[in-house]
């Protein structure tokens, strides 16, 4: 309900209602709307996390592992519509959320890249400059920037990052 409506407009009843429960129910598991959003999205982002990482240990060699998370981004990022992804943006709790997983997607970036340098199989590069400039692609694609500005899907635009990082990377 959260991922394809969006939060910002809905009620407890709403969500009573959905669920088929009553708001004595939901309050026994949250104190408040503003937590069940919070609990909504780091929940989300949990789950998009463990699902990245599982095709991240899938992958081998840094060129495939950078490619393998960055896709992966954009598979669990899809899920959620455009609205929950405003919702997110303009709910200050919300965006926090947002805000911290997009630091832990900056370093674990660096980390891939990092791994890779090491390993010889890419330039010696800044790592942490490297993933903050994917870092802020994702927060474009995220926002709708890219689809809106260069009708590119989410999926694509997190593909041609991949690309473009790793190419550019390659020792």
């Amino acid at each position: 309900m959260f991922l394809t409506r969006g939060f910002i407009d809905l009620t407890l009843d709403d969500v009573a209602t959905h669920c088929g429960c009553s708001k004595s129910t939901l309050y026994k598991l949250v104190d408040s709307r503003e937590q069940l959003i919070r609990s909504v999205v780091v929940h989300f982002f949990r789950r998009a996390t463990e699902d990245v990482e599982r095709e991240v240990a899938a992958a081998t060699g840094a060129r495939d592992r950078i490619t393998a998370y960055l896709s992966a981004v954009g598979a669990a990022l899809d899920v959620a519509s455009d609205a929950f992804m405003a919702d997110v943006n303009s709910h200050a709790a919300a965006r926090e959320v947002y805000a911290r997983n997009m630091r832990i997607a900056t370093r674990r970036v660096s980390e891939l890249v990092g791994e890779g340098v090491a390993a010889g199989e890419f330039r010696p590069v800044h790592a942490v400059f490297a993933a903050d400039m994917a870092a802020t692609m994702m927060v474009r694609i995220q926002r709708g920037a890219v689809r809106r500005e260069l009708g590119l899907d989410d999926a694509s635009a997190y593909r041609e990052l991949a690309a473009i990082l790793t190419a550019g990377l390659q020792a």
